[in-house]
């Protein structure tokens, strides 16, 4: 039986367990750092309270999943917003959201989460282009996050 692909970011893959894998856990139940709702762009309101003066994160879809401690290196002080550059649609609005956190709301940071997958650069580079479009001028950070957790890239931009 043939294996489909319809890109590389699709490809199946398989991991090995690690016998340590559990090492470094805390015992106990882990806080959510989890600050607002709703969480997906389609359906954040760009001029919520909760994003007028933030350091928001924006990230891709899978990158939670992947990260083992999402919540306490990445999400924590933030105000989040997910997408996923390959399956949503009519991502023009995304763009306009991204611009008015900058304009409208005062954002004060930006993060971008993405995967080290070539679909997820889509993410960036809109994100990119709608702060370029701001009036306003932050930088953007942004994190490459490879499909086993490992941080493979962190840059300004």
């Amino acid at each position: 039986m043939s294996e489909f692909h319809s890109c590389p970011g699709s490809r199946m893959l398989a991991f090995e367990k690690n016998a340590d894998a559990s090492a470094g856990e805390i015992a106990g139940t882990i806080q959510s750092q989890l600050a607002q709702w709703p969480v997906q762009l389609h359906l954040i309101s760009p001029t919520a309270p909760y994003y007028q003066d933030s350091d928001v994160l924006l990230t891709a879809d899978c990158v939670a999943y992947a990260l083992g401690d999402f919540h306490r290196e990445f999400l924590k002080d933030h105000t989040l917003a997910i997408a996923c550059p390959k399956l949503d649609s009519n991502q023009d609005i995304y763009a306009q959201k991204i611009t008015s956190w900058v304009d409208d709301a005062g954002i004060n940071s930006l993060h971008v989460l993405i995967m080290q997958v070539p679909c997820c650069g889509g993410l960036l580079n809109l994100t990119r282009n709608a702060v370029e479009n701001a009036q306003r001028k932050i930088p953007i950070n942004y994190t490459v996050v490879g499909i086993q957790g490992d941080i493979l890239e962190q840059n300004c931009i």
